[in-house]
Formats: structure tokens, sequence, C-alpha cells
């Protein structure tokens, strides 16, 4: 009986307990029951940024910029100028093999060269010269001759390129006158020569006139005491050897015997102390090469197979100390 009522009294304990936890039923209104709603996201607002006249976006100029390169307008101005002043060649204006040019102080020449062959340039007869200068003194060989004596002396400027394909130009610059070329290289085509008529020109001179010969001083500010005469001459023994040379500190002048205006004159080669060598530009006064700087060591060339060589040492403070005198001896 003790056992019956145990259990009684636990199904009883357990029946309470399970209704004491039992949630509560949820009450449902109908009417106040809203379904939900899909909503997109909203479309963003963009808003243009305002700039206050006069604000610098990115980084600070400077106030003054230096421009390296010519503008476009001056470039074209330049190529156009130089278009309307070029005389080119017509098959009308040659002489045989020699294409005349009329001469006009401000006018450009075209003169059309090629390798392994030599283009001569005349200047008028009596006319000396003062000076020749060359865009390209590497590529192209430059020098200079004359042919007859006294007023109807003529300079012969000899131009050769060393390839094809080469554009430079040449100022030549005379007691009279002043020639601009613009010289082009080809494969083979050359002309042979060119000169000038002189229109304009009058009588040239009374010398000219009476067969006076022209002369002309060597350079002016020599002094005897300020020239240098320490330069020895080795080499060849051609007619044009020169005599000596010297320098006033700031030029150098080689004086050639009298016979260089009836034959060839050399073109004159700086040589540089890597062995190198490049064409320095002279002006030829009488039988004098003047120029217009100082050097160690140069060398006279003349001819291609056969090349005659007379190379001019500077007479150096060593060999002055071990008591070796300059010489001209070969």
């Amino acid at each position: 009986m003790r056992a019956l009522r145990v259990i009684a009294s636990t199904a009883l304990a357990i029946s309470v307990s399970a209704c004491a936890h039992a949630p509560a039923s949820p009450t449902f209104t109908p009417a106040l029951f809203k379904p939900a709603q899909k909503l997109n996201d909203p479309t963003p607002v963009r808003h243009t940024p305002t700039v206050v006249a006069g604000t610098l976006i990115g980084p600070r100029l400077p106030q003054k910029l230096t421009v390296s390169q010519p503008t476009f307008t001056a470039i074209r101005a330049v190529e156009a100028a130089n278009r309307r002043a070029l005389e080119e060649p017509t098959s009308s204006a040659y002489t045989n093999a020699v294409q005349v040019y009329p001469y006009s102080e401000d006018a450009l020449y075209r003169l059309y060269a090629a390798p392994q062959q030599v283009t001569d340039v005349l200047l008028q007869a009596g006319e000396t010269l003062s000076a020749i200068s060359s865009g390209d003194t590497v590529r192209w060989a430059v020098g200079n001759s004359t042919s007859g004596s006294g007023a109807t002396s003529q300079v012969h400027v000899l131009v050769k390129p060393f390839r094809s394909g080469l554009r430079t130009n040449l100022v030549i610059l005379t007691n009279r006158h002043t020639y601009h070329l613009l010289l082009e290289s080809t494969d083979r085509i050359a002309m042979a020569a060119i000169s000038w008529s002189y229109p304009n020109d009058g009588l040239v001179s009374e010398n000219a006139q009476s067969g006076a010969p022209l002369t002309e001083t060597l350079d002016t500010g020599l002094t005897l005491g300020s020239l240098n005469f320490s330069y020895r001459i080795t080499g060849d023994d051609p007619s044009w050897r020169p005599l000596r040379a010297f320098d006033d500190g700031h030029k150098t002048y080689i004086e050639f015997p009298a016979a260089l205006a009836q034959g060839d004159a050399p073109p004159l080669f700086v040589v540089g102390e890597n062995g190198g060598s490049d064409l320095v530009n002279y002006r030829v006064r009488g039988n004098y090469y003047v120029v217009d700087r100082l050097f160690e060591a140069a060398e006279l060339r003349l001819g291609t197979d056969n090349q005659q060589i007379v190379r001019i040492t500077r007479f150096g403070r060593q060999d002055k100390q071990a008591g070796i005198a300059p010489t001209t001896g070969g």
C-alpha cells in the first residue's frame, strides 16, 4: 500500500510541474497585422564640387619657365626664310662644268658633292681669303688653294665628303664678300665646280686695275717679345713644307714658302691626346696660315694614295728642361 501511495504522489507532482511551465497561447488580432514590404536602396545623390576661380590644382609650377626649344612657329619661319633665300643649280646657269650663281649678299647656295670627288668653289679673281668655317669638320674635308698671282690670283675652296647622305653648311669670308653654302653629299653625283657672277660690282680697286700686287698685314697687335717660336717641323719634304711656326699665346701662325700660292694648299689637322685628328678652321694671310687657337701637335696632309704628311709639334717645357733645341729637320 505504501508503494502505491509513493507512486501516486510522484505522478501528481509531475503533473503539477508540467502545468506550471507550459507557455500561454498567443493572441492574434488580424486588423493590426501588416505584411513586410521589399524596399530598394536609395539612389545616391552626386554633388559637383565647386572650385573657386584662381584655385591651383596639382603641383605648383615656377612662375618663369625656361623654354629650351624654339616654338613651332619660329622653326617654320626659319625654314621658310631659308627656302626663299636658297639658290639651286640650274642647267641654264652652267658654263661647261661650272655652275655660275648670281651673287647676292643674303643668299644661300646649294652645293652637291660625293665621296671620292672634289668640288671646286671658285672665288672672285683678286679676292683674298679671310676665313673658312664648316659646320662638320669631321665628315667633310675642306681646304683651299690659289691659282694665278697678283691681281689675277684666284682662291679655290676644295670640298669633299667622306660618305653620302651628309648635310652641313659652309661660310667663306673674304676681303670683298661673304658666301653662305649648304652642302649635301650624294652617292655619286657631284658638282665639278661653282662660281659667281657679280652684277652689282663696279671696279674692284685701283690696284686691281693697274695690276699692282695686293698686300695685307699678317695680323695686328703682334710684338716680337710675345712670340713663341718653339715648334718642331718633321715629316715629308714637299714643296709646300712650312718654313716655321710660332704663336702669340692665343693664335698659331704657320709660314709657308712663296710657292704655296702656285700649288696645292694642304688642309691642317689638329692631333688630339688620344691620337685622333680633326680638321681645324684657319685663315690664309698671304703665305701664312692663321689658326685661332694653340695646339700641341698638328699635321698638314695632301694627297690620297701617296699622301704627303708634315707634322708640326709645339716645343714643350720638358724638351726645354732637357736642353733639346727646336728644329725643322725631318
